[in-house]
């Protein structure tokens, strides 16, 4: 077989060059009508709302960020103009002007573009809709992000608000779950094998008590978190004709926000602590979600997933009803985990300023944020709609009944030989049972030596997985009265 010469080589890597350059272009132009709008999952016109939700696209809309620049532009010119550092009519013209209505967004995207900078032709739009000079004041003394942190703050404070209120409404349903099963026999298990009795409602309390913690933890961090920017260039307050301090806390009150003791522009542990909470919150309903799904495998059959006629579990099995939407709920745990770590980046930051940290977040405060949203959008219907199997996880329990029974036999027989003697006679014989596939039943009564240690019809009493589950039932109403306190307490539509 001959080979190429250097001429055919080139001619072949040219038209290999050119069929690239013509898939790319086909593929930039794309199908007739399509403005190329929305290329981020969150954003899908068909997928979107397994990533995000609607309340969290209100708030990272890039529209509605710059109108809450906007904001804070204005909340900084009153509070400027009530100390008298700017005329008070200047102020109020900066007001009326400062609405995304009355700017040409085409004009500050192609600013944007041609200055390199994120604020820049915001202002020039603004200040060219301002009469008279009442413009020249506008950004007085601050810093472009003064105004983008304090922005991404107000974010922060939507994103908690929406986050606070659905945590509220996942904890009032897992409440009631909670109170419906609270002696509901179920095996308990430990490294996925039987272990000891429980209560299907001990479990579900279990959630409930660690999403109370995250409802402390979120609303604790808002003094810390929810603070403004307004510190100058370098954070001296240099352009604030030495009334900084003052114009701050009068700043802050406007926005309803704290002032910080000092600037922030490189101290990003605020924002970490919002994004690494979010994706602990994340975490946990993963886990929630991870033991439904496996709690509705067949295998197990002991919780049923709701189902409506038309949902379709696979292209190719029509009998599948994959838990597609718990699934969805892990792979948000992980993207919301990967996203708090950028945040935590972020907070490397070199000198005064440093954009490389501050760029990270925004992406990172959007994605574990519409992540976070998702989840529990996701996760509340599954669970509302959830059908637990009493009788046929109490079944569960009686059949697994003499491995689930082993502790309250060894305590049992402790009474006469000591515990330690009385954990080798119980792991002697329950070993030698899961060998042989002799029950243990079978296998104590060859044993007179052991049951005559037991008072009579004790054996019968402490194989009955319902009567070693502890203090459940009174674990289950200290969390459900944990719960229902916080809940008088939170505002829930």
């Amino acid at each position: 077989m001959g080979t190429l010469g250097d001429a055919q080589l080139e001619g072949a890597a040219d038209g290999r060059m050119e069929q690239r350059m013509a898939l790319t272009a086909d593929d930039v132009t794309g199908p007739p009508g399509c403005a190329h709008e929305r290329s981020h999952i969150v954003d899908s016109r068909f997928f979107g709302n397994r990533y995000s939700t609607p309340a969290s696209r209100h708030i990272f809309c890039d529209v509605c960020r710059f109108q809450r620049w906007l904001d804070v532009e204005v909340a900084l010119a009153r509070s400027q103009a009530q100390l008298g550092m700017i005329p008070e009519q200047a102020a109020e013209e900066i007001a009326r002007a400062a609405r995304v209505e009355h700017i040409d967004l085409d004009e500050v995207q192609h600013g944007i573009g041609h200055t390199a900078h994120a604020l820049v032709p915001l202002l020039g739009a603004v200040k060219a809709a301002c009469a008279g000079d009442a413009g020249e004041y506008l950004h007085y003394g601050a810093t472009t992000q003064d105004i983008i942190d304090t922005g991404l703050v107000l974010d922060m404070r939507a994103v908690l608000d929406e986050v606070g209120a659905e945590l509220a409404r996942l904890v009032g349903e897992l409440t009631e779950l909670a109170g419906r099963h609270r002696d509901t026999l179920m095996i308990g298990r430990t490294h996925a094998r039987p272990a000891l009795p429980t209560t299907f409602g001990l479990k579900v309390a279990g959630w409930v008590d660690e999403l109370l913690r995250h409802g402390e933890r979120l609303e604790a961090m808002r003094d810390r978190v929810l603070v403004v920017e307004l510190h100058g260039g370098v954070g001296t307050m240099a352009g604030f004709d030495g009334r900084g301090r003052e114009l701050v806390e009068g700043f802050a009150r406007r926005l309803s926000l704290h002032a910080p003791a000092l600037g922030w522009h490189v101290a990003r542990d605020r924002v970490a602590e919002f994004a690494t909470a979010l994706s602990m919150l994340g975490a946990t309903l993963g886990r929630v979600a991870d033991e439904v799904r496996m709690l509705s495998r067949p295998e197990y059959g002991e919780l049923e997933e709701g189902w409506h006629d038309g949902r379709v579990g696979s292209s190719t099995m029509p009998h599948k009803r994959n838990p597609e939407g718990l699934q969805q709920v892990v792979v948000l745990a992980r993207l919301s985990r990967a996203s708090a770590h950028l945040t935590v980046e972020a907070m490397s930051q070199e000198h005064e300023r440093d954009g490389r940290g501050t760029r990270l977040e925004w992406t990172a405060v959007p994605e574990v944020s519409h992540y976070t949203l998702a989840s529990l959008a996701t996760l509340r219907p599954i669970l509302t709609g959830l059908t637990v199997q009493r009788d046929h996880m109490a079944d569960q329990a009686r059949r697994a009944a003499e491995q689930l029974c082993s502790e309250a036999l060894m305590l049992a027989l402790a009474r006469s030989v000591g515990k330690q003697s009385a954990h080798e006679m119980v792991y002697e014989l329950s070993q030698a049972s899961q060998t042989t596939g002799v029950s243990l039943r079978t296998a104590l009564a060859g044993r007179p030596d052991i049951t005559s240690k037991l008072e009579d019809g004790e054996l019968e009493v402490v194989l009955d997985p319902a009567h070693h589950l502890g203090e459940a039932a009174q674990l289950v109403d200290r969390v459900l009265a944990d719960a229902r306190r916080w809940l008088d307490t939170t505002l829930v539509d």
